[in-house]
C-alpha cells in the first residue's frame, strides 16, 4: 500500500511535498485524464475573463486510514480561488463526506482538511421549469472559496461522519470520524453518484474600475414617517392568479423585455431619475448582452452604471409611482409602504461576463416572499474579494451546474453591500434559481459566508432588512405576515400544494435543508421586524 495519503495531517503535507508535482501550466488533470461531458476546460482570454478545470475523482483504495474511496491525490493545478465537487445526475445525493485540502499561491502552504456542503442542488430550478428541464443541469455541492490556490487534494468518505449544519471548517486528519476500516473498498464507490468531478474555478479579473469598492455602503436616509395602510399589504388568499400563469412557464421573454405592468421607460419618467451623485455610465464598449442587462435597471440609472444609489424615503415613494403606478390602488398611491431603495452593486459593478448566462430573461409574475440563503462557501473571505466570489459563484452555477444564470435576485456581502444576481433588473420580478419548489413569486437573497455555526455580520443582517423593505414594498407585501405560495415540488411540500408561508422566510421553510444555516435563520425575525420599520409599519 503506498502512502501517498495519511491519516495525519502533518504526515500528509509531507508526502506531498515528496510528490513530483507537474507544471501548473501542464495540470489540468491528472496524466491522461478525459474531462468529462459536458465539462468545461477553458482558458482564459481577453474577452472571456476566468476559467473552470475539470478533473475526474478516482478511486483511493490504498486510503483505507480515513476511509475515503475516491478523490484526488496531492497536484499542481493552475490558479483558482473556488471549488466544488460535480456529478451528472442532479437528483442524486452524496450520503457522506467531502473534504479538500488547498496549496496558497502566494506562500506554497497546504490547509488543514476542510468539509464542502454536500447538499447543494436545492438551490436550484423547480423540477418542472424549463431551466430544470434544459438537458444540462448537474448535482454539485455548495462553492467553496479557498483564495488564490495552485494545488489540491480530495477525499470522498460515504455515508459515516456525515456533517449537519455545519460552516466549512478545518477537518483535521479525519481519524474517528471518517469511517471504519475497510471503508475504502473500491466497491463502495458505487454508491456515489456517477460521473464525480472536482471543478476548480478562476473568478477572472473585472475590467478596470469595475469591481465594487471595499468602503463600506453609506447608509440611506431612515423613513421620516409611516409610509402606508397595511389593508393593502397582501391580497386575499385565493384571489391570485394560477401559478401556472407565469410568464417562465409559458416561455422565455425575449431578451431585455419587461415583463406585464413594467414601465419600461428608461429612467425619463418622473421620479425615474438616479439621485444625485449616481455613478456615471461607462463609456466602454459594452457587448450585446451585457447592454441588455444592464437596460434592465435603466429606468433607476442609466445604460452601463455599476451602481444603483440609495433613494430617500419621498424619493422611493415617487420612483414606486412611476415603476407600478397602474397597478397601485388609490390607497397605495396616498400612503405606500415601501422602504427607500438601498445602493446595489450591478452586475456590471461586479464584473459580470454576460455571455456565461442564457440570453433571454425570465420572469415570475410578482413577488410575494423573499427566501434568505447563506452561499454555505465559507467565511475566509474580505469584503474586497466580494465582487470575485460572486462571479466564482456565477460561473459555477451556469458551466459547472448547467443553471441559465447565477441562481440567486441578490447577495449580500459581511459588510453589509447588496448586489444585483440573476439578470433582468432588480426592480423587476426576475424568475431565480434559489428555493426548489418556491421560485415562483419570490425572490432569493442569499448572504456571502456560511452560517451554521457563525453569527452573521450586523451589517449584513441590516443590508437584508433593508433589501426585503424595499422589495416586497414594491409588490406591497408585508414583511410580518404570511402569505400564501404553490409548491411546484419539493421535498417538503408535494407540487401542487397550497402552502402558508412568511413574506419573509428561509430556505428550510420551503426545502428540508440546513440553508441559511441555524445562526443567520434566527436573526430571521429582527429581519422582519426591521423591515417592518423602514416601510414605515
Amino acid at each position: 500500500m503506498r502512502g501517498i495519503l495519511a491519516s495525519s495531517v502533518g504526515v500528509t503535507c509531507a508526502a506531498a511535498l515528496a510528490l513530483p508535482l507537474a507544471p501548473p501550466a501542464a495540470a489540468s488533470g491528472p496524466p491522461g485524464a478525459v474531462v468529462p461531458s459536458g465539462a468545461v476546460a477553458s482558458s482564459a482570454g481577453a474577452d472571456v475573463p476566468g476559467s473552470t478545470q475539470s478533473l475526474p475523482l478516482r478511486p483511493l483504495t490504498h486510503d483505507r486510514a480515513s476511509g475515503a474511496v475516491l478523490g484526488l491525490t496531492p497536484r499542481t493545478v493552475r490558479t483558482f480561488s473556488l471549488l466544488g465537487v460535480v456529478w451528472d445526475d442532479p437528483s442524486a445525493d452524496v450520503h457522506g463526506r467531502v473534504q479538500v485540502r488547498t496549496r496558497a499561491a502566494g506562500t506554497g502552504e497546504w490547509t488543514d482538511w476542510q468539509d464542502v456542503e454536500t447538499h447543494y442542488t436545492q438551490h436550484g430550478a423547480d423540477p418542472d421549469s424549463s431551466e430544470a428541464a434544459s438537458g444540462q443541469v448537474r448535482g454539485a455541492t455548495a462553492p467553496l472559496w479557498v483564495g488564490e490556490s495552485d494545488g489540491v487534494e480530495v477525499r470522498v468518505l460515504p455515508e459515516a461522519g456525515e456533517p449537519e449544519d455545519v460552516d466549512p471548517v478545518d477537518a483535521g486528519s479525519g481519524e474517528g470520524a471518517s469511517g471504519g476500516e475497510g471503508a475504502g473498498d473500491a466497491g463502495e464507490v458505487t454508491t456515489l453518484p456517477a460521473g464525480m468531478r472536482l471543478d476548480l474555478v478562476d473568478p477572472g479579473e473585472a475590467e478596470p474600475g469595475e469591481s465594487a469598492e471595499g468602503a463600506e455602503p453609506a447608509e440611506p436616509a431612515e423613513p421620516a414617517e409611516p409610509a402606508g395602510s397595511a389593508g393593502a399589504a397582501e391580497s386575499a388568499e385565493g384571489g391570485e392568479p394560477a401559478e401556472g400563469g407565469e410568464s417562465a412557464e409559458r416561455g422565455e421573454s425575449a431578451e431585455g423585455a419587461e415583463p406585464a405592468g413594467s414601465t419600461g421607460s428608461a429612467g425619463s419618467a418622473e421620479g425615474g431619475e438616479p439621485a444625485e451623485g449616481a455613478e456615471e455610465p461607462r463609456t466602454g464598449v459594452m457587448t450585446a448582452a451585457a447592454k441588455a442587462a444592464s437596460a434592465a435597471n435603466s429606468a433607476l440609472v442609466p445604460l452601463g452604471a455599476t451602481r444603483i444609489p440609495s433613494l430617500t424615503a419621498e424619493e422611493t415613494r415617487e420612483e414606486l409611482v412611476t415603476l407600478r403606478g397602474s397597478e397601485l390602488t388609490e390607497q397605495q398611491r396616498a400612503k405606500p409602504y415601501i422602504g427607500p431603495r438601498p445602493a446595489i452593486v450591478t452586475r456590471r459593478g461586479w464584473g459580470a461576463d454576460e455571455s456565461l448566462r442564457e440570453k433571454s430573461f425570465v420572469y415570475t409574475s410578482t413577488v410575494k416572499a423573499a427566501f434568505v440563503h447563506h452561499t454555505a462557501s465559507g467565511n475566509n473571505y474580505t469584503c474586497a474579494q466580494a465582487p470575485s466570489l460572486i462571479r466564482g459563484f456565477y460561473r459555477y452555477h451556469t458551466r459547472s451546474l448547467g443553471w441559465r444564470d447565477i441562481g440567486y435576485n441578490f447577495l449580500v456581502d459581511k459588510c453589509g453591500r447588496i448586489y444585483e444576481g440573476r439578470a433582468g433588473g432588480v426592480a423587476k420580478p426576475v424568475k431565480g434559481a434559489h428555493t426548489m419548489g418556491f421560485n415562483s413569486r419570490t425572490t432569493g437573497i442569499a448572504v456571502i459566508g456560511s452560517y451554521g455555526s457563525k453569527k452573521p455580520s450586523s451589517k449584513a443582517v441590516k443590508a437584508v432588512a433593508r433589501l426585503t423593505a424595499w422589495k416586497l414594498g414594491l409588490h406591497g407585501m408585508n414583511p410580518k405576515k404570511k402569505t400564501s405560495l404553490t409548491s411546484g415540488g419539493g421535498n417538503l411540500y408535494a407540487k401542487g400544494k397550497k402552502v402558508k408561508m412568511k413574506v419573509i422566510s428561509g430556505h428550510r421553510d420551503g426545502f428540508n435543508t440546513s440553508c441559511p444555516g441555524g445562526k443567520l435563520y434566527k436573526k430571521l425575525s429582527s429581519v422582519r421586524s426591521k423591515a417592518a420599520d423602514y416601510q414605515g409599519r
